[in-house]
């Protein structure tokens, strides 16, 4: 899960609740089950349905926990909320992977052009890949996102 921060107050989007979100986010870090954690960050989401950072880390969960339809749905809700955000982006990737819906390659090719504008946000996706790959070994779908990432 790339996003290490909470996600910051913003005119079009309510403040989370920052305590909860790191609570949870640490939890994460420290190695607690995604299955152990959906449950609050769809509370999160819930309680803050404009945020994109609870979404992204909701649909990251999921698919973790093979629930791909419910991590396209939150995927889906976080790239509307978020269009910019390649994590957001390369989680509804995944998920329409896994679904098998089309038009992955649109997401990916985002991403691609927000890492040359943004070079500096390439660390944290790879972050992400392995840790999407420690967690859940040997995924096929992110196994093809790394490697078109990197192609």
């Amino acid at each position: 899960m790339a996003q290490t921060q909470p996600p910051a107050e913003t005119a079009s989007q309510p403040p989370v609740e920052a305590s909860a979100f790191e609570a949870a986010l640490q939890r994460y870090h420290q190695g607690a089950p995604a299955g152990e954690l959906i449950d609050e960050f769809e509370s999160l989401a819930a309680q803050n349905p404009r945020q994109s950072a609870c979404w992204i880390c909701l649909a990251w969960l999921q698919l973790l926990n093979n629930q791909p339809l419910d991590g396209l749905r939150s995927a889906r809700t976080a790239v509307r909320l978020s269009p910019q955000d390649p994590q957001a982006r390369i989680n509804l990737a995944l998920a329409m992977l896994e679904t098998g819906a089309k038009g992955v390659r649109e997401h990916i090719e985002m991403v691609q052009r927000v890492l040359v504008m943004a070079p500096e946000m390439a660390a944290e996706l790879q972050e992400s890949i392995a840790d999407g790959l420690q967690r859940k070994p040997g995924w096929p779908a992110m196994q093809k996102v790394k490697a078109w990432l990197e192609g």
